[in-house]
C-alpha cells in the first residue's frame, strides 16, 4: 500500500454526537446517579474522542464501542474525583430534610463493575436491551412483556438468548471484532 491510498478518518463530531449522546448520557447518568455530573462527563468524553481520533481504528471495533470506552474512563475518573473532593452540604441532608450525622458516597468496589454491565447493556441493540431489562432486572414475565409489546414470546426469549450471550463474551472479554 502506497502512502498516497491511505485515507484518513474524518471523524464527524457532530454526527457522532447526534448517533449517540443520548445513550452516552443514560449510561452516564445511570453510573454516577447525577444528571449534571453525567452531562459533564458525555461532553469530556466528545472532547477526548476528537483530541484522539487519529488513534480511532474502525476495524478494532465501531465507532459506539470505542465512545464507550473513552466514556467508561471518563467516568471512572469523575467518580474518582468526587471520593477527593468535599461534599457540599446539600448533600448533608436527607430525605426528611433534617442534617444526617454520616453522609455514605457510593465508593465501593463494586462500582467498576456496574459500569462494566452498564457498559455491555450499552452495546445492545434496543429491542434486546429492553428484553434483559425488563426480564431479568425488572422482573416482567415473558408474558407480561409480550402483552406491553405486542410481541411474541417466542421472540422475545430469542432475543433474550442472543442479548445474553453477547453480555457474556462482552463481560468476559471475547468481543466478535
Amino acid at each position: 500500500m502506497s502512502i498516497g491510498s491511505v485515507i484518513e478518518l474524518d471523524f464527524d463530531v457532530a454526527a457522532a454526537y447526534d448517533e449517540h449522546a443520548s445513550a452516552m448520557l443514560g449510561f452516564a447518568v445511570n453510573a454516577l446517579r447525577d444528571r449534571t455530573l453525567a452531562e459533564d462527563c458525555v461532553q469530556e468524553t466528545f472532547l477526548r474522542a476528537w483530541r484522539a481520533r487519529s488513534r480511532f481504528e474502525p476495524g478494532r471495533g465501531s465507532l459506539r464501542t470505542w465512545l464507550f470506552a473513552i466514556e467508561r474512563n471518563v467516568i471512572v475518573d469523575a467518580q474518582r474525583s468526587l471520593t477527593r473532593m468535599p461534599m457540599p452540604a446539600s448533600d448533608r441532608i436527607d430525605d426528611v430534610g433534617r442534617e444526617s450525622g454520616s453522609v455514605t458516597r457510593d465508593t465501593s468496589p463494586d462500582i467498576d463493575e456496574r459500569l462494566r454491565i452498564i457498559a455491555a447493556l450499552a452495546l445492545l441493540s434496543p429491542e434486546h436491551r429492553q428484553v434483559v431489562v425488563a426480564v431479568h432486572l425488572g422482573g416482567s414475565s415473558y408474558a407480561e412483556l409480550s402483552k406491553s409489546t405486542g410481541v411474541a414470546v417466542r421472540t422475545l426469549r430469542t432475543r433474550t438468548f442472543y442479548a445474553l450471550r453477547a453480555l457474556r463474551q462482552h463481560l468476559d472479554g471475547k468481543e466478535e471484532t
